[in-house]
Formats: structure tokens, sequence, C-alpha cells
């Protein structure tokens, strides 16, 4: 089967194509105990993918495939497996395992499993035709999302939705987010759902368009302060100089969650500008299969709209490269088959 390998991770620096990405030939997967083998229909293109590429997170395999919002179809079962039928549309996202016998595991805290394994970083994802999972950590899919769509939800939509349950909004509540990409688009469109009043601001001209035509009530740049105090904001951006930025903007009792996992150094914060006034300061760590299965049946009876930059199989490299530069409308697919450069 064909697939991208991580190797010779690096910064993009403007690059046409990813440098740390090789398409190569590997043996299809053979499915383990309790695994499902999945053919790949179509894999998101996440910044944390961007992140392992270029050495902000340094792979836990060498040679690693990267991949996590993974949609396909079940294509074998190993020992034991029972969950799925061959067939059956599925999709598989960042968190592959935890122990399930710690004290996080067992309080329903699973993200935070010291033991914990990564789609994409730990074992091979889904920027192959193949790939296998253990079907415990598998979802069904809404029907009404096709592949290319449902594929960002399995991260991006995730991620949102926990931050955003983080960020402690109160009703018909002010939201500021910062940075407005893939995660960004779909909680908007959440917290509008549910009243809130919705401010961006992020670098990106294309995605300012982008949040007005969602609904936002307004959007500019990352730096310029929102038109009015925020009751909560949401960090997408991976540089620490939005923290202090997001912290001015809040009202007192507001929260500012950091939604990445990875953030360049953060500016030294100064207490009476930054955090007083009983501001919190946040962060996502992963999610839980909890707030999977809520957030898909949530996108479903929403009907959130998602918006993507659909990309061949073969231009993977280009496509990172791409959201490096924000050249990314959305969020970015790969999608099986396609054999094309990029337009």
């Amino acid at each position: 089967m064909r697939a991208w390998q991580a190797v010779r991770p690096g910064p993009m620096a403007g690059a046409a194509r990813a440098p740390g990405l090789d398409l190569v030939e590997l043996p299809v997967p053979t499915p383990g105990r309790g695994e499902i083998l999945v053919q790949v229909a179509a894999c998101g293109v996440c910044r944390t993918d961007l992140h392992v590429v270029e050495g902000d997170l340094v792979v836990h395999r060498p040679r690693v495939v990267p991949g996590h919002e993974v949609v396909g179809h079940v294509a074998a079962l190993g020992a034991t497996a029972e969950r799925f039928a061959v067939g059956d549309r599925v999709g598989l996202a960042w968190l592959r395992s935890t122990c399930g016998a710690c004290r996080f595991c067992r309080r329903g805290a699973e993200n935070l499993c010291a033991g914990s394994a990564y789609t994409g970083w730990d074992a091979d994802g889904g920027y192959a035709e193949y790939a296998v999972a253990r079907q415990e950590y598998a979802y069904r899919l809404p029907e009404q999302f096709a592949d290319t769509e449902a594929a960002p939800l399995l991260c991006a939509g995730i991620i949102g939705y926990r931050a955003l349950r983080r960020a402690r909004l109160p009703p018909g509540g002010r939201l500021g987010i910062y940075g407005f990409g893939a995660s960004a688009h779909l909680a908007a469109q959440v917290a509008l759902a549910q009243g809130a009043v919705v401010h961006v601001m992020t670098r990106s001209a294309q995605a300012r368009r982008l949040a007005r035509d969602l609904g936002a009530a307004s959007a500019q740049d990352t730096y310029d302060p929102p038109p009015e105090p925020l009751d909560a904001a949401l960090d997408f951006t991976p540089v620490g100089q939005s923290v202090p930025a997001g912290l001015v903007a809040l009202d007192r009792g507001g929260t500012l969650v950091v939604a990445g996992i990875h953030l360049s150094d953060i500016p030294p914060l100064r207490y009476a500008e930054h955090l007083f006034g009983e501001k919190d300061l946040r962060s996502v760590t992963s999610t839980t299969r909890a707030d999977g299965e809520e957030f898909l049946l949530l996108a479903a009876r929403l009907r959130v709209r998602v918006t993507t930059t659909a990309y061949p199989f073969d231009a993977a490299d280009r496509a990172l490269a791409d959201l490096a530069a924000d050249r990314v409308a959305g969020a970015a697919v790969l999608v099986m088959g396609g054999q094309t450069s990029c337009p």
C-alpha cells in the first residue's frame, strides 16, 4: 500500500511542499486481536500533523505515518473484533488507546492517562491506503456527512467541542476565538447555535471572511482587540504571544482556553493586567471517547457546516505546506485515489 512517512523533521520555512514526508510502499497491516483494518477513504490534515512533520512534536516511533482524522470502511477483522462488520464506515481519531486502569481512566478522564497512545504519533495513522485501530476507539459516523466532511470532525471538531466546554461560556455570552482554522470554524458554529456572540481574531483574510459568513459578529486581525469584553475565549493558534492578548480581552471572571497540543513560549504575564479579576487560563489535553460520541451527535443535530479544501492523496506534502502558510480554507482533507497535483 502507499503511505506517507514522517522523516527529516524540520521547519517548512516557506517551502512549497513539506520536506519531512516521504511517499513509500508498505505492506498492508494485519489487524491483531480486537483490532479492525480500515481501508482509508479520506483523512483530515491537522495542525498536529504539521507539528509532527516540522519536529515540534518529536515522533514516538521513527518513520511514523501521520494522520488521525481517518474515515474509511472496515476491510478486515482481527480475532475477537465484533463491534463492527466488514464494510461498515468508521472514523479513527487522535486517541488510539489508554491503559483503562489508572485513576484518570477510572474517573472518566482517559485523555490524561499517562499510558495513552495516539494515532499518527505512536503508531501509523491515516496518510495511507489502510490503517489499523482497536475497535473500541473507532467511531460510527453520522450518515449525513460525506467522507471529506466527516474527517475534520474526528479531531478538529472534538477538540473544539472540548475547548468550548472548558471555557464555561455563560448562556448568551461573548466568545472570542483566536485563529480560525479547522477546529475554530466548527466550535464557532456550536457556540452560535447555543446563542453566543462570537468575535474572531485571525491573521488570515480568507478565514475572516469565513467567520463572518458563518455568523461571527466581528472578525479582525489576531492582535486587534475585540469590540467588547469577552466572557470566554478559545485560542487555537500555536503562538504563545496570543495568550496575553486573549487574557487582556477577557472581562472579569472570564476564561481563556488554549486548545492546541503545541504552543510556543508564552511571554511573561503581568498579574494586574492579565489575571486579576478572577480570570482563568486553562488548557486542553487530548479528548475522551465520550467527547467524541457527544460531539458527533451534536454535529449531526446542528447540521454543522464543514468547510474543507480537498487534496489528492499524492499531495499530502503540499497540503501541509499550505496549512503552514495559512492557504487553507477551513480544513484540509486528503482524498484517496487522487493522483493529480493540488490545484
